[in-house]
C-alpha cells in the first residue's frame, strides 16, 4: 500500500462528505426554518454513518448541531 496515496484519497474522500454533508444540512434547516418546522435556536440530534462494506466497517458518530 502506497501511504501518500491513501492518505491523499481519504482526504479527497471525506472532504467531499464534509462539503456535501454541510450543504444537505444547510438547506433541511433553512427549509424547516422557513416552513415553520423549526425554531431559530434549536438544537438538533445529528448522526452520522460511516459505512465500508468491503472492510466491514460501520461507524456511527452522534452529536448536536445548535442553530442558534
Amino acid at each position: 500500500m502506497n501511504e501518500d496515496t491513501f492518505n491523499m484519497e481519504v482526504r479527497k474522500f471525506l472532504k467531499v462528505v464534509g462539503i456535501t454533508s454541510q450543504r444537505e444540512i444547510e438547506l433541511a434547516v433553512r427549509k424547516s426554518l422557513g416552513a415553520g418546522k423549526l425554531k431559530d435556536d434549536a438544537t438538533l440530534d445529528a448522526k452520522m454513518v460511516l459505512t465500508i462494506p468491503g472492510l466491514g466497517l460501520e461507524h456511527h458518530i452522534d452529536g448536536k448541531i445548535k442553530t442558534g
